[in-house]
């Protein structure tokens, strides 16, 4: 059987079992490429994750115990406990939790497992965004002026800034994705940034180590997917535009990188190459640049497969993840540089919908269960995901509902295919970035290619969107008899079983789902409204940082507790000025939507 990539799908004598060490949408696309393959897949999971779909597709699947991700999936020895029960002879870490740890790498490799992404060496060294930027130097790519060492202290960062000139962005050394980035634009701001960096850091990517680097005015954010082999071969796949972003994180990304100037894209993806090979590195990953008025700038260095290295998949017809566990079991690259270039063709574009309220562009986290997801079809569509219907999106993870990847003839088509199957989606239960993709979309800048890192938070108006209503009641008629299924677990390994019951029990064989959580109001004090000075939090969340104290005086408007809900920081606020009189909270609480936490009379 030859596959999109044209070259035979089978594995025969390689890899036979691959464990994914990570959750949702990414588990699930990594179980379908190896069960195309043939090869057995192993799945682990939280106690939140039980009946999770990467868990349902799974050929075996093994309890990590905990709910938070420190819990489970950062939980290194139950996950390699899980490898020696199962047997599996191949990991695949996926992107997040473990897919950027060269320890874990180690460990893995140590037992004889083959680790499906880049030398540990690379992880150490690209993974590192301060040692990226001394290899890209290397590599004879520019980078943007910053620090090659880690700051320990908010003097550093100001010393930065007054010689540079402000803003500046703080970031999480071992991340990526916005997560643990702070724009500073002043010396008074340092202090508190620099702790909120570290803070997301650390609970998204287990360090807490930061950098600091200039920050661009208006600049488009351009990266470039590679593939190398372990004999030493490396070829850039695609560009890729991901300058729709809102907490510098990514909302629309396309393939190939439109608007550039003759021969630029050809020089990112040489340089990108020249960064790899200057770290030894194989199997998939992708260079970042900032690009601004024909000039770019080195990033950083993502060492694992990117969210959305899809859009790159849809215009080369190559399966990146099949490429992936090809070069991990030693295979060579299966196409040249000249015959990677032969393939694309068209343009894509990837819509990321994730779990949030955008009205009024504050794109509040919405943790909840899903009542309804309808995805779209037709010529040109692809939806990916790690849910489905009746699936709830926890708190703790994070909010990733899945992407949806849009193929055209051409940019303008592709774009009229990406709204027309929006149009057609629906999900209830839980509020999604879904208006402001279409906003973003439909929008001229957009199609001038005039938008920027910058440009959803500072132009793109969302004044205009509304929180989602609460969905209608599902009817009580059904069939006498229904089959459900449920779940048992015996030491910790999972078994599906199924069966059929009178419908009145089908509760007992169903997993209990939650109460989702409201969608949130409009501004940071919550659902509070009217000066009534009782802040309630708009989503469920874990309380991180109190910053008032009882008998302070505080203005309308200004925060008074930070609250972190999927991997976010969210700085909740006042509608009253007044004296606290009540904090009923403390740093490490957890909280539901609705729940007051301060009360200021």
């Amino acid at each position: 059987m030859v596959g999109l990539s044209g070259i035979p799908r089978r594995l025969p004598d390689v890899l036979s079992k691959i464990l994914i060490a990570n959750r949702g949408e990414i588990a699930v696309r990594v179980i379908r490429a190896a069960r195309e393959l043939g090869i057995q897949t192993v799945a682990v999971y939280s106690e939140l994750d039980r009946n999770a779909l990467h868990v349902r597709l799974a050929d075996e699947a093994y309890a990590l115990g905990g709910q938070t991700a420190a819990e489970s999936y950062l939980n290194t020895a139950a996950i390699l406990d899980a490898i020696d029960r199962s047997g599996a002879d191949g990991v695949h870490p996926g992107y997040g939790f473990f897919s950027e740890n060269a320890d874990f790498a180690r460990a893995i490799e140590s037992r004889g497992v083959a680790f499906i992404g880049p030398p540990a060496s690379a992880i150490d060294e690209m993974g590192d965004k301060v040692s990226s930027r001394k290899a890209a130097l290397r590599g004879d790519c520019p980078i943007v002026p910053g620090t090659t060492e880690f700051v320990t202290s908010a003097e550093e960062i100001t010393s930065f800034g007054n010689e540079f000139g402000w803003p500046v962005a703080i970031k999480a050394a071992f991340g990526g994705g916005g997560r643990g980035m702070k724009v500073v634009r002043s010396a008074d701001e340092v202090a508190e940034a620099m702790d909120s960096a570290k803070r997301e850091a650390k609970a998204f990517f287990g360090r807490d180590e930061i950098y600091v680097e200039r920050y661009l005015t208006w600049p488009r954010h351009v990266e470039v997917q590679i593939v190398g082999d372990q004999h030493g071969d490396v070829v850039w796949v695609s560009t890729r535009d991901c300058s729709a972003q809102r907490r510098h994180q990514k909302l629309v990304e396309e393939a190939p990188a439109p608007g550039l100037p003759d021969g630029v894209e050809e020089a990112m993806g040489q340089a990108a190459i020249k960064a790899a090979k200057a770290v030894g590195y194989y199997n998939a990953g992708t260079v970042e640049f900032i690009y601004q008025d024909g000039d770019f700038f080195f990033l950083e260095m993502n060492t694992r497969l990117q969210v959305e290295h899809p859009v790159t998949e849809v215009i080369t017809g190559i399966d990146l993840v099949e490429w992936q566990i090809r070069v991990a079991s030693g295979e060579p690259l299966p196409m040249t540089q000249e015959q990677v270039a032969a393939r694309r063709h068209g343009h894509g574009i990837e819509i990321r919908i994730n779990a949030e309220n955008p009205a009024g562009g504050k794109f509040l986290p919405s943790p909840g269960t899903i009542t309804k997801l309808h995805t779209p079809d037709g010529f040109g569509v692809r939806f990916d995901s790690g849910y489905e219907s009746g699936d709830t999106i926890s708190q703790f993870y994070d909010n990733l509902v899945g992407k949806l990847i849009v193929w055209g003839k051409d940019r303008p088509t592709a774009i009229s295919r990406t709204i027309r199957a929006l149009e057609e989606m629906s999900v209830e239960g839980v509020a999604t970035t879904i208006p402001a993709d279409l906003a973003i979309l439909r929008h001229a800048d957009f199609a001038a290619v005039e938008h920027s890192t910058k440009w959803v938070e500072e132009r793109l108006d969302l004044s205009g969107v509304a929180a989602p209503g609460a969905p209608a009641p599902a009817g009580e008629d059904a069939a006498a008899l229904v089959e459900r299924s449920t779940t048992v677990e015996v030491n910790g390994k999972r078994f599906d079983v199924k069966m059929w019951v009178p419908e009145s029990q089908a509760v007992v064989a169903s997993p209990k789902a939650k109460k989702p959580a409201r969608a949130g109001g409009s501004g940071g004090s919550g659902g509070s409204g009217g000066g009534s000075g009782r802040v309630e939090v708009p989503m469920q969340g874990t309380i991180v940082k109190i910053l008032v104290e009882v008998g302070q005086q505080v203005e309308a408007g200004q925060a008074v507790v930070v609250l972190e809900a999927m991997k976010m920081e969210n700085q909740i606020a006042t509608d009253k000025a007044g004296e606290v009189t009540e904090i009923k909270v403390k740093a490490g609480d957890t909280v539901g939507a609705g729940d007051v936490v301060v009360v200021v009379g």
